[in-house]
């Protein structure tokens, strides 16, 4: 089974997608509905069978609308929402949303947050708590400067199941050979030493130097970072994603899955099938 570990969708006239409500025109391609029906052409060409769908909006109005979706949609066999985890209310949010079966777990916009270190000093820990209880999950959209306190913050909690988004985004326009690429990398070893976290390939097109790349260059291009990648994480803990609609900033849907075939090639039929689709599965209990 393939799986699409990280999609969204989003209605515009819903209100809460604020980083959409700029005027950056790097952002005008977004600045629309993308709905299951916009993505059900890509994922039949593709052979996925089965995507989690992410939350893009900090607000529980969103998480809402994506269960909804779910319930609609089979092909969506995840959803990871979003809650306020400083607030000890948040408990009971989350219990109502987990008698949903495709709420798998929450993702704090990490990223946005004015303070790195946020995430080792602001939850509140009965909402910890009740995440390893009811069986979640915790998705880090983070930035090579959060690598530091999410580190930490995963060695508090070494029962709760940490995915790292987007290889935590890393510096690729100043290069691999770069000073602050082989931070990056020091950051994410110590982090992929604990057994507990994970790492999705996903959002790496858009983090490119050079827009518009062919499926080819972009290969070459990311090739340093997936053999990091496989090496600190291995195909157990390897999950492949879109991140559609942002990947349209960069590439289309069969681009991306041209270019994550070629880079995962070398690997054998097992480990392939991890990165496809096992490591999420598991990850996220997607039967």
């Amino acid at each position: 089974m393939r799986i699409d570990a990280h999609q969204h969708f989003w209605r515009l006239q819903r209100g809460d997608y604020r980083w959409l409500q700029g005027t950056e025109p790097a952002l005008d391609a977004l600045r629309r509905d993308f709905t299951p029906a916009d993505l059900q052409e890509p994922l039949a060409a593709a052979g996925i069978e089965r995507t989690v769908l992410v939350q893009a909006a900090d607000s529980t109005a969103e998480t809402e609308f994506m269960l909804e979706l779910s319930a609609a949609q089979p092909f969506v066999a995840g959803v990871v929402g979003w809650v306020d985890l400083s607030r000890a209310d948040a408990v009971g949010t989350l219990e109502a949303w987990s008698v949903h079966a495709a709420f798998k777990g929450v993702r704090p916009m990490l990223q946005d947050l004015p303070q790195p270190d946020w995430i080792e000093r602001a939850p509140h820990p009965a909402v910890l708590l009740a995440l390893q209880r009811l069986g979640l999950r915790f998705d880090a959209l983070v930035l090579p400067p959060h690598l530091d306190s999410l580190l930490r913050f995963a060695r508090a909690w070494p029962e709760l199941p940490v995915v790292i988004d987007h290889a935590a985004k890393p510096p690729l326009a100043e290069g691999h050979r770069s000073t602050a690429y082989a931070d990056w990398r020091r950051r994410m070893a110590a982090l992929a030493a604990l057994p507990g976290l994970h790492c999705k390939v996903s959002g790496l097109l858009t983090l490119l130097p050079t827009p518009a790349l062919t499926p080819a260059q972009a290969v070459v291009a990311l090739r340093p970072l997936w053999d990091d990648l496989l090496e600190l994480f291995g195909p157990a803990r390897l999950m492949w994603g879109s991140d559609w609609p942002v990947l349209t900033l960069a590439a289309t849907y069969p681009d991306w899955f041209a270019v994550s075939e070629a880079l995962f090639d070398p690997l054998s039929p097992v480990e392939r099938a991890r990165v496809w689709g096992g490591t999420a599965a598991r990850f996220y209990g997607i039967a």
